[in-house]
Formats: structure tokens, C-alpha cells, sequence
């Protein structure tokens, strides 16, 4: 494995890099406090082609890869991690469904638009009652001729309010649980499809999170994605990018917060001296500065398999896994390096705390990452025997 960035890599990294800090470092903690989408600045991401990164050109993407997306997903976390997930999930999980199991007339009528930034995606799995148990959705799919009929409640939508596409799982066939999930593609204004409230969160306050309500929702055949009762096996597939994506929002916060505090502890003099002259300090910065590099090696792997074409379920949830928690250590060590003003909002760093929660709950809680991560382990262990 080649830890060397390409000269392509490296100039999307940079152009990112240098986006998030003019567009988005400035006025981040202004639309957490005002709990504001920050529209105009998504619609530049998507101009910039941020929208459809892995997208081929021929449908209006970038034509770029898994590890570029890392890197542009972890650029803008290091500033904001409403904007980052905002990107993660409309890249991993509504555009990257259609283009995983879309038809060709699909993608032309629906991913074009989303890797074009002309619209948002939403991607419907969790329920009230259902969240790590896929096979306890209750929103059904009912089929009448060449319809579908749709009736239930998602929750936790990203982009719930303000997306043009959703991508929905409904179960159609309730025996079989999880494994009678089926996908459909619905655009914004077909009757009956409406979000619900929006949610008020402990973090993430400028991205759009709501209920989607489902009341008879009608689409024909032909905007079903994927085949009948396969929806929870593409599911899985869009997880494993998906992790990628999130663990690589946890590195940008945490290296946000890694940054901030080094900052910090070269200014705030105390004593006479600064406090990272202090031995509690350093360690403090040590220790997230080495499980932060740590993370990305995992993150980098799990990019570069995907880039080949390879499975990643157990890499993907290792990189997850280790670096929410580590990402959340390093915004710990960052509020205390910063004592009183980092329990402020003068200092973005409590925000860096807050926004960085959701990445060990959000595309898997960490105790069901730990599941995959072992069921796959055993597994190869009994088809090696």
C-alpha cells in the first residue's frame, strides 16, 4: 500500500482545504448558534463537483475516488461538521444507493441531478421503532399493478426538510424482516411525501434533520431501486462507504479540535510561561495527535480498498469504530486544554465536542460496529478451518 497522496489527490485535498477556510471557518459557529442550513455555501460544493465525488463524469460527477472523498469530507469537517455530514451523506448514502443498484435511466434522471448539486439526497432506513434492527421497519410497500404504494415514518433523515431526492426502504415483505426491504427513489413534492418535525439536536444545529412522513406515497415500477426484497443487501454494501465517510468527519473535528488547542497552548500564558510548556499539556496533545494519524491510516486503507474494488465491511467498521472515540478524546482534551473559555462558545471547540457525538451513533453505533468487526472475524476464521 502506497501512503503517497496523487498529484489529483492531493489539488482536490487543497482545493477543499482551502474552501473550508475561507467559506465555511468564519461563519460556522454563527449557523450553529442560529441553527442555520448554510444553503448558499452547499450549492458552491456542489458547483465544485463536492457533490458527486466518486460520481462517474458521465453522470455529472467528478469521476474522483473513495480516498479523495476522505480527504474532502475531512477537510470540511475540520470546520464544520454540519457542512461535513451534509456532503457525507448526500455522496454516501442517497447518491451513492443509485449509483450503486440505479438503472441507467435512473441515474440519468436522479444521480445527474444530485452529483450536479442541482439536488440534495436524503436516504430513508431508521425508523421511530427501528434503528439497528433494519428488520423492524414498519413503513411498507404495497404493490397495486405497476405501483407502489408506501405508508410509514423515518427518522433521523439528513437533509429531511431540504432534500429533492429520497431514497426510502420499506419493507415488502414483513416475514422475511430485514431481508424483505426494498428500495425506492422519490422526488420532493410527490403527494403525500411531506417531512415531519425537525429535530432539535445536542450538536449539528445547521444540518437539516427531521422526520419524513409517508402517507400513500404512489411511484410506479420503475423508480424502484434495486430488486424486490434486495434492498437490505445494497444496504450493507452502502455502509461499508458510508463508514468511511463518517470516520473521516470524526478525524476532521478531531483534528480540529487538535489544532485549536495547539494554538492555545502556545498563546495562554500562565505563571509567566505558556501552558504547553506544561508536561499535562503535551501529553494531552500527544496523545490525540498520535490516535488522530492512528485513525486516518484506518481510514486511508479502508479508501484505498474501496478504490480497488474490494470488500471493506470489516475495515470500514475498524476505521469507524477507532476513530469516533478517538476524534471525541481529542475535543475532550481540547475543551480542558482551553479550562473555562472551552466550556464557551468563544472557542469553537465545544462545538468540535458536540458535533462529533453523532459520529458514534450515526452509520452504525459503535457497539454494532464492534459486531461487524468480530462476526466478520469469525467468520473467516470458520471458512479458513
Amino acid at each position: 500500500m502506497n501512503f503517497d497522496l496523487t498529484d489529483a489527490q492531493i489539488a482536490i485535498r487543497d482545493t477543499a482545504r482551502d474552501f473550508a477556510q475561507r467559506e465555511i471557518g468564519p461563519r460556522a459557529g454563527e449557523w450553529d448558534r442560529s441553527s442555520t442550513f448554510p444553503r448558499d455555501v452547499i450549492a458552491k460544493l456542489g458547483k465544485m463537483g463536492f457533490l458527486g465525488i466518486v460520481v462517474p463524469e458521465r453522470w455529472g460527477g467528478a469521476g474522483a475516488d473513495y480516498t479523495s472523498q476522505a480527504l474532502v469530507i475531512e477537510e470540511l469537517a475540520r470546520h464544520c461538521g454540519s457542512v461535513a455530514i451534509t456532503v457525507a451523506s448526500h455522496n454516501s448514502l442517497c447518491g451513492g444507493h443509485i449509483a450503486l443498484a440505479g438503472t441507467d435511466a435512473q441515474k440519468e434522471r436522479f444521480l445527474t441531478r444530485l452529483a450536479r448539486g442541482e439536488a440534495l439526497g436524503a436516504w430513508g432506513l431508521t425508523e421511530p421503532d427501528s434503528g439497528s434492527d433494519a428488520g423492524a421497519a414498519r413503513t411498507t410497500a404495497v404493490r397495486r399493478g405497476d405501483r407502489w404504494v408506501l405508508t410509514g415514518t423515518k427518522m433521523f433523515i439528513t437533509q429531511g426538510s431540504v432534500a429533492g431526492i429520497y431514497v426510502i426502504l420499506a419493507s415488502t415483505d414483513a416475514a422475511k424482516k430485514q431481508r424483505g426491504l426494498t428500495a425506492f427513489v422519490i422526488e420532493a413534492g410527490t403527494p403525500g411525501l411531506r417531512p415531519g418535525r425537525i429535530l432539535e439536536k445536542l450538536g449539528l444545529h445547521a444540518s437539516d434533520t427531521t422526520e419524513v412522513i409517508l402517507e400513500e406515497v404512489e411511484v410506479p415500477d420503475d423508480q424502484r431501486l434495486g430488486p424486490v426484497d434486495g434492498g437490505f443487501y445494497d444496504t450493507l454494501k452502502i455502509l461499508d462507504r458510508g463508514r468511511i465517510g463518517i470516520a473521516s468527519m470524526a478525524i476532521g473535528l478531531g483534528r480540529g479540535a487538535l489544532e485549536e488547542s495547539t494554538r492555545y497552548a502556545r498563546e495562554r500564558e500562565q505563571f509567566g510561561r505558556p501552558i504547553g510548556d506544561n508536561q499535562a499539556i503535551k501529553w494531552m496533545l500527544a496523545d490525540s495527535a498520535m490516535e488522530l494519524d492512528a485513525a486516518r491510516l484506518l481510514v486511508r486503507r479502508a479508501a484505498w480498498m474501496q478504490d480497488r474494488g474490494m470488500k471493506t465491511t470489516r475495515e470500514s467498521s475498524m476505521a469507524k469504530l477507532f476513530a469516533a472515540p478517538a476524534a471525541m478524546r481529542a475535543c475532550w482534551k481540547a475543551i480542558q486544554i482551553h479550562g473555562g473559555y472551552g466550556y464557551t462558545k468563544d472557542f469553537p471547540v465545544e462545538r468540535y465536542w458536540r458535533d462529533c457525538k453523532i459520529c458514534e451513533i450515526g452509520e452504525g453505533t459503535n457497539e454494532i460496529n464492534r459486531m461487524v468487526v468480530a462476526r466478520d472475524l469469525l467468520g473467516r476464521v470458520i471458512a479458513d478451518v
